[in-house]
């Protein structure tokens, strides 16, 4: 989904990879990103989503450390507490899609890919636009089959060049974490037969995914979602705060949400159409 992608668990997944990907948010809100993994303390975030920045707080060693990234800016400030210290830096692998257009294609934000619109089609009883793309793999071109659902601009199916297929399938309606969202189910077959499930939850009014289930137990949602319009002080350094410019100090900072993000970012969901 052109939104969808660009938020999604992931906004846990854009920082929750919320701080890498670029995004149009629909409305300005609060969250806690949770990861929860089977025989594994919980990891939590605190997230502040404004329409031009997001705000990421965790915790590591007693010590809080924050993230504000400025994805259109293509900026990453990194802020010790406990130091009164930041660290200012590009920030890596941001997506800045603009247009509507352009973001309902599969080919959005991946590199030495182009993509050709086929034609109309019913997936599951649903209207979704058929594209083909062709991309570089290891110097060779190789070409994949993409259905992208015409309201949301999610892969409804895709079909990789390896044989691989992916689904995504409506399942009704649920209310999670007091939010009423959409239950998808998606669900990939790879040629040897391996098939891989999950659940995604998504928020029409937030236009996201805010909960996803995976196999084994795994779990990352976005749990105390508070809609409001977002204090611009979070999205600023304090003027009390000093400069750094050491790398030792950025590796240290952006652990935590480094960590964390990566974690929630192995996508086969709907806020990354594109097959990788």
């Amino acid at each position: 989904m052109s939104t969808l992608k660009k938020t999604g668990l992931l906004i846990v997944g854009s920082a929750l990879s919320l701080s890498a990907n670029a995004f149009e948010v629909a409305q300005e809100f609060s969250a806690e990103a949770v990861q929860s993994i089977p025989g594994r303390p919980a990891m939590n975030v605190k997230m502040f989503i404004s329409k031009k920045a997001v705000r990421t707080e965790s915790t590591m060693n007693g010590n809080t450390l924050v993230e504000i990234v400025y994805p259109k800016e293509k900026r990453r400030i990194l802020l010790n507490q406990q130091r009164k210290t930041y660290i200012e830096q590009k920030a890596q692998n941001i997506n800045t899609t603009k247009s509507r257009k352009i973001s309902s294609s599969p080919c959005s934000g991946i590199m030495n890919a182009t993509c050709q619109k086929i034609g109309k089609e019913k997936i599951n009883g649903r209207a979704a636009i058929k594209w083909e793309m062709t991309a570089q793999i290891n110097g060779s071109k190789v070409k994949s089959l993409h259905w992208l659902d015409k309201k949301h601009h999610m892969p409804l199916r895709v079909q990789l060049h390896d044989g691989t297929i992916s689904t995504m399938t409506l399942n009704g309606k649920e209310k999670i974490n007091g939010r009423n969202t959409e239950k998808w189910m998606f669900s990939a077959i790879r040629p040897n037969g391996q098939k891989i499930e999950s659940q995604q939850w998504y928020d029409s009014k937030l236009k996201m995914v805010i909960r996803e289930a995976l196999p084994g137990g795994y779990v990352r949602e976005l749990k105390n979602i508070k809609v409001a319009k977002q204090n611009k002080k979070l999205f600023k350094v304090p003027s009390d705060y000093k400069k750094e410019n050491t790398r030792e100090r950025t590796t240290q900072q952006i652990m935590p949400s480094r960590t964390f993000n990566q974690g929630m970012n192995n996508q086969g969901n709907m806020s990354q159409h594109r097959a990788r």
